[in-house]
């Protein structure tokens, strides 16, 4: 029996137009005042974000949906959950549907965390007694208990992550779709999410799961559909799709890296990025990279016009895409004001590469305040961490002990023999 069903979905959005469907009233009204001046010379200009898409999904399949960083994931989501409508193409979804797209997406900001429970269970079709049968549940896998009636507004992003997910999944859907909601979250929470979505998928439910972290998906889907410029690139086995999908980022350039010449960018193109050196602290080019070296990454960038408020960004994943650390110039308390034209520099001093050996991925991106991409180039180069003897032993550092290289010390107490 089909859960769900897409024939043919395109969606077209219009560069500078002035509402796009899926903006609320005040969004627009700002996008016609600041595209006004641009429309003229803009109204034919279009971007595909997705196009003629098509596959189906059976009742109780869970299915993983990969892709880069503006590959249409997400809008292929909100295609499905009605939040923006298809430009071309239909689609039908069997039964109840619950998304868990954004953190607090469907939540009123006025409305407490109880009210708003109850609210979405009614747009998705429930009786009042239904959803009370299940509230002590929803409030104790969340964990806001203490702050269940207070207004949403009240709440950090966690908190609301958390509601949304436990609303989301024990309001019994028929179809769950899930967004990215283990990017946010302490380590206890996204177990507790996975068991949630296994258990579904255990009771029959249909789940759709978008996420980075491969070993997630590779363990919670028997297929996956890996979407590739709006388009499905490749449907079937989670372990084929997951290793072609994977295999993609080899092209990835290792050392001192030319990334001018990158096609596969997202952002307004702004500022761009154009290459990446690695430095040894005394500023020669590493050829090899060890865990426990202190090293710099020097971002090369070229500003075609005056950038204000300007974010750098490093992201590394593993080889199943979990991801490791990012750093930025604002996190760090280093805030560039201004940007002029022309071409620059910025260098991420790191005092000790506390990774095991293994390859990683580099994911560059350069931001505005409002987080919207100037430039963004997901996994365009590869590291590779060799072992290294640092603590003089000859043993060296074990990729099998774990993700992370803790640099410690063992002593002994006065008796024990040591050599």
């Amino acid at each position: 029996m089909l859960a769900v069903q897409v024939q043919g979905i395109g969606k077209r959005y219009r560069l500078g137009q002035f509402g796009q469907g899926d903006t609320m009233l005040r969004e627009a009204l700002v996008n016609f005042v600041r595209n006004a001046g641009a429309r003229k010379n803009r109204d034919n200009e279009y971007v595909w974000a997705l196009e003629n898409v098509n596959f189906n999904i059976n009742k109780g399949e869970v299915v993983g949906l990969v892709g880069r960083n503006g590959a249409g994931k997400s809008t292929l989501l909100k295609v499905l959950s009605r939040i923006t409508y298809p430009t071309t193409g239909d689609f039908s979804v069997q039964g109840r549907l619950a998304s868990m797209l954004e953190v607090g997406t469907g939540f009123h900001e006025e409305l407490t965390g109880r009210e708003n429970i109850y609210m979405n269970g009614s747009i998705m079709g429930m009786k009042r007694h239904e959803i009370t049968a299940r509230i002590d549940d929803i409030v104790e896998f969340s964990g806001v208990g203490a702050f269940i009636d207070t207004p949403i507004k009240r709440y950090s992003s966690g908190m609301r992550l958390r509601l949304g997910f436990a609303v989301a999944a024990h309001l019994e859907p028929d179809v769950l779709l899930v967004d990215e909601v283990l990017a946010v979250g302490d380590a206890e929470f996204q177990k507790k999410c996975l068991k949630t979505m296994d258990d579904l998928r255990g009771g029959g439910r249909t789940v759709i799961f978008v996420s980075h972290n491969m070993a997630a998906v590779e363990n919670l889907c028997q297929r996956v559909i890996w979407i590739d410029k709006g388009h499905v690139r490749e449907d079937g086995p989670t372990q084929q799709v997951l290793s072609n999908y994977m295999a993609t980022f080899a092209n990835a350039q290792q050392g001192g890296a030319d990334l001018g010449a990158i096609k596969s960018r997202v952002g307004s193109g702004d500022v761009i990025l154009t290459g990446l050196d690695v430095l040894d602290k005394q500023g020669q080019t590493l050829n090899f990279v060890r865990s426990g070296d202190a090293l710099s990454l020097r971002l090369h960038f070229d500003a075609r016009s005056e950038i204000r408020d300007l974010h750098v960004g490093v992201e590394i994943r593993n080889e199943l895409g979990m991801l490791m650390t990012i750093s930025n110039n604002w996190m760090n308390g280093l805030s560039v004001s201004r940007v002029p034209v022309g071409q620059h520099h910025m260098d991420l001093d790191i005092d000790f590469l506390n990774l095991m050996p293994g390859r990683f991925y580099l994911t560059l991106w350069l931001k505005g305040p409002d987080s919207k991409n100037h430039d963004l180039l997901e996994n365009c180069m590869v590291m590779d961490i060799e072992t290294s003897d640092y603590y003089g032993s000859g043993r060296g550092i074990n990729p099998q002990f774990g993700l992370i290289f803790l640099p410690a010390r063992w002593r002994a107490s006065e008796g024990l023999v040591t050599s």
